[in-house]
């Protein structure tokens, strides 16, 4: 356990009285700062460690918003190269995890939007319908139970990856970020170009999209 340094001054030689200040908060150490440094430098094996500290995890991250290996893979790749490139602009506000998982996510969406998918469809077509005061006009069936049920596990996980196709470009990678990598709102926000507020408009859409999808394949 770290020793918690209190600074005391005296008000006055006379009074001898002595005032307790708090300790100033330390920025807490950032575990890649060594490899932040060789970037930095421009060392050659700079850009090997990044791969190896961050590749397969940034891959993961890809496919999850691409949904294909091949895609998946050059975004990785050109997300990478560009953050040794620009590792410059990495001020060290937040994380160096933090940071590259941003640009991996948004080329991965760059690459999403830009294929233009054909199997989008509007999300007017498949969310529930609501009254004006936001409540729904008819209930959704709860599938979240079936959920345990071994036997539909596959069933469910590809009733899901058929939904996510379903969803915009924006609207797929605001609610994995969100969900399946944790991303806060405001991370979102900054990936995508978009307000918190809008956002979480998408996230929140894009769930009740995907909740209707999956009662519909498990009913």
């Amino acid at each position: 356990m770290g020793c918690v340094e209190i600074v005391m001054e005296r008000t006055s030689p006379e009074a001898g009285a002595v005032v307790m200040r708090p300790p100033l908060a330390r920025k807490p150490i950032d575990p890649d700062a060594a490899l932040v440094e060789q970037l930095r430098r421009q060392d050659a094996r700079g850009a090997e460690a990044l791969v190896d500290a961050y590749g397969s995890r940034v891959y993961r991250l890809a496919i999850r918003v691409t949904g294909n290996a091949s895609d998946a893979e050059e975004v990785v790749q050109d997300a990478l190269w560009s953050a040794v490139r620009k590792i410059d602009t990495f001020r060290g506000d937040s994380a160096f995890g933090s940071w590259l998982y941003r640009i991996v996510a948004n080329a991965a969406y760059q690459k999403l939007r830009g294929q233009r998918r054909r199997s989008e469809i509007s999300l007017d077509d498949v969310l529930p319908a609501f009254h004006e005061d936001g409540a729904h006009a008819a209930p959704i069936e709860d599938w979240s139970p079936k959920v345990n049920d071994p036997a539909r596990r596959i069933e469910i996980r590809q009733a899901l990856s058929a939904a996510l196709d379903g969803l915009s470009a924006s609207d797929r990678t605001a609610v994995i970020l969100r969900d399946a990598e944790g991303f806060s709102m405001a991370e979102v926000a900054v990936t995508l170009g978009l307000s918190v507020a809008n956002a979480k408009t998408r996230v929140h859409r894009a769930r009740l999209f995907l909740r209707q999808r999956l009662s519909d394949s498990l009913q």
